[in-house]
């Protein structure tokens, strides 16, 4: 007698509709506007870098300083967009240091990129400043960081630069 026929076990695949996060840290540069060095109009845009004398961040698992002499290297396009590039250290209030690098997206209303220039405040609404944060360090504590996806939204530029920083799970 034959073995009845059983149809295969299938195991339901994952729901790939919904992405998991959780706050990772606030981040708040020291940018120095007054020291922006200007590299013009090139090929690919105005180019400009712009110094980061240092700030701090805070979140769940980590919190610290940034340590001074990082730098955003700016795009401006003709849509007037910005490109995000920016390396950063970071020391923690434990000792480890971490680099930092993202890159990402700046657009603002014309009339917000007016009141920027002149160092006037700019809304919230007014911009959309999304980056995606990496990591590197050799600090056994945060080696978690070398393999992890974060993006972040960042707040009106002004006398600092300030981001909500996500760790994608």
């Amino acid at each position: 007698m034959a073995a009845p026929s059983q149809a295969p076990t299938q195991v339901p695949a994952p729901s790939m509709d919904i992405l998991r996060w959780e706050p990772l840290f606030a981040l708040d540069l020291d940018v120095a506007y007054d020291r922006l060095q200007k590299i013009g109009d090139t090929p690919l845009g105005w180019r400009g870098i712009y110094p980061v004398n240092g700030g701090t961040f805070v979140g769940p698992k980590l919190k610290g300083k940034v340590m001074p002499d990082g730098a955003d290297w700016v795009i401006r396009r003709a849509d007037g967009v910005t490109l995000i590039d920016v390396r950063l250290g970071l020391l923690t209030d434990d000792g480890a240091t971490i680099a930092m690098a993202y890159t990402g997206l700046l657009a603002m209303t014309e009339s917000a990129a007016g009141r920027f220039r002149r160092r006037e405040p700019v809304a919230y609404e007014e911009t959309y400043i999304r980056t995606t944060p990496r990591f590197e360090t050799a600090d056994p504590r945060y080696a978690w960081l070398n393999r992890l996806i974060a993006v972040a939204n960042g707040g009106p530029p002004g006398a600092s630069a300030t981001y909500q920083v996500f760790a994608i799970l």
